[in-house]
């Protein structure tokens, strides 16, 4: 074989060192500038991605903390309301309660005095009744007719007792 022939092996291995050194470098020369600005451009693209994404994750976070704070503040606005309205509604409704007991209270007492005039004008007949109801069985009993007040006293006692 003649590539292990000692007298071209060596101007061989030179020409491939020459050719090597050549494409290497030229390889090198060309390539490497432009690989490195792709590698600076996507690692300033990469840096700006994250600079942005926390300034949006710090927003975001901001956003949150003032909304939290706008629905306590709105709750708290909401449970005053309905307080202020509770309290409100429990005043109205303890004077219409008042109101209607006092109303009550005047139609009780009117109905106790009704009552009271009725229970007085019913034993006043109830005494008459039983004075003559006394009267009369005195009368059959004896044949003689009793005095109207005697029969209305003892009629009274009766009853009291």
């Amino acid at each position: 074989m003649p590539q292990f022939d000692l007298a071209v092996f060596v101007p061989q291995l030179v020409w491939l060192t020459v050719f090597f050194a050549i494409l290497y470098f030229g390889v090198v020369a060309l390539t490497l500038p432009k690989l490195g600005r792709v590698m600076e451009t996507r690692e300033a693209t990469v840096t700006g991605d994250i600079a942005a994404a926390e300034t949006a994750k710090a927003d975001a976070d901001r956003m949150a903390e003032e909304y939290d704070a706008g629905i306590e503040a709105a709750r708290h606005s909401a449970r005053d309301t309905v307080g202020a309205a509770k309290g409100k509604a429990t005043a109205a409704l303890e004077a219409k309660l008042a109101q209607g007991n006092s109303a009550n209270d005047a139609r009780l007492a009117a109905a106790e005095a009704d009552l009271a005039g009725a229970r007085s004008r019913a034993l006043s007949e109830i005494e008459g009744v039983a004075a003559d109801v006394a009267a009369d069985i005195v009368e059959r009993l004896t044949g003689a007719r009793p005095d109207a007040t005697a029969a209305t006293a003892a009629a009274r006692g009766a009853l009291a007792a």
